[in-house]
């Protein structure tokens, strides 16, 4: 861990006025990271923790499942939203309204999804290959944020594909446009979660962006990577996105690894049911007990992964629909098996690498400003 010093020699990570210690982001997923998981995670440690991804357009139109999405926990501090959008128009209204109305404390913009439907239409990472579209979406929304004093952190990936990179192009364009953070993803839309991410594109982001904090993301599945990546890249923290699902406690050994101080040992599956449970009761919370633990139920290989759990246990547990239920089977766990070493490395999903569906005629011209059609309907992150 010979990179551990370099990394604690950096500034502590500022986001705007807001201090992010330890430097570590919770990536906003979309079904995941609601107020329950965010909640879990920031007991455990995460600096700063993300809701899942908005669509402008949604926000502005007022839809009641959007509104319902950006529930913040009382003490939760900063607020953090993530929006995305195509529109200057459209984004400087959500702003606006954000700030009017007090719903957060930090904007992070999400250019960063691959998921075709949306790149099809022009959205997500293909965006930031138009580039003056692109420093025209981050301007609006950084001139009706900054009166309110609120930070705008935008998100993007290496680029389409292997041809097409629009990283350093990005960085630059957000960094002259008053972001106040660019995060990049170590991977091209094209590659989607598949392969291993590119951490060098990190270091060459942050040669590049020199005003703002550049952070990492991409393969951080533990907390020796979290520290790897900073002291290869020299990055200023670390987002961390599907390394933490059924793995809230990730957030602790990074919160030590950046202390200096050792990691702890991974959890017996006795406090793994104990934060499963928590879980569960704060989902209950959120949602009502049936919704809730109906929810829950996506969380559930990630917690048991790798523990020597039957199949028909893990098929009931896969079943789970009230508390009473999960807290049965939870009994029936033998609290003192250790924590699995083949629960360790990649999580999540990861598929397979394809080609990036673009609309007709969409990398022709760099320049154009024409905002994409229909390119605002609801997906997850990236």
């Amino acid at each position: 861990m010979g990179g551990v010093t370099a990394t604690l020699s950096k500034p502590a990570l500022k986001i705007g006025p807001h201090q992010v210690d330890p430097p570590v982001v919770l990536a906003p997923m979309a079904g995941i990271t609601n107020v329950a998981f965010r909640r879990l995670c920031r007991e455990y440690g995460a600096g700063l923790y993300v809701c899942e991804m908005i669509t402008s357009r949604a926000l502005v139109e007022r839809h009641p499942k959007t509104l319902e999405m950006i529930t913040f926990d009382p003490d939760e501090h900063p607020r953090s939203m993530q929006l995305y959008g195509v529109d200057p128009v459209t984004m400087g209204k959500a702003v606006q309204m954000i700030v009017d109305e007090n719903l957060a404390d930090h904007v992070d913009m999400n250019f960063g999804c691959p998921v075709p439907k949306v790149t099809r239409k022009g959205g997500g990472s293909a965006l930031p290959y138009k580039r003056r579209l692109f420093a025209d979406i981050v301007q609006a929304a950084v001139r009706a944020a900054e009166p309110a004093g609120i930070p705008v952190t935008v998100k993007f990936r290496i680029g389409i594909d292997d041809d097409h990179t629009t990283y350093l192009d990005a960085g630059r364009l957000a960094e002259e446009n008053g972001a106040a953070a660019v995060a990049l993803h170590g991977r091209t839309a094209a590659q989607r979660y598949s392969g291993t991410a590119d951490w060098t594109a990190i270091a060459r982001l942050k040669e590049h962006v020199t005003t703002i904090p550049v952070l990492g993301n991409g393969d951080i599945f533990s907390a020796d990577d979290a520290l790897r990546m900073m002291a290869e890249t020299g990055c200023d923290g670390v987002v961390v996105g599907r390394g933490c699902l059924g793995r809230p406690w990730l957030f602790r050994d990074l919160q030590a690894a950046f202390a200096g101080e050792p990691i702890p040992e991974g959890p017996k599956l006795g406090e793994v049911a104990g934060v499963l449970k928590r879980h569960a009761e704060l989902l209950a919370d959120h949602m009502g007990e049936e919704k809730g633990l109906r929810d829950l139920r996506k969380h559930m290989s990630q917690y048991l992964r790798g523990f020597p759990v039957g199949s028909d246990l893990r098929h009931q547990f896969g079943l789970v629909s009230s508390l009473g239920q999960l807290e049965d089977l939870l009994a029936g766990l033998d609290p003192d098996v250790p924590f699995p070493t083949d629960a360790e490395g990649p999580r999540g999903r990861q598929g397979s690498a394809g080609k990036v569906v673009l609309p007709e005629g969409w990398l022709d011209d760099p320049d154009d400003i024409t905002v994409p059609t229909a390119a605002e309907i609801d997906h997850s992150g990236g």
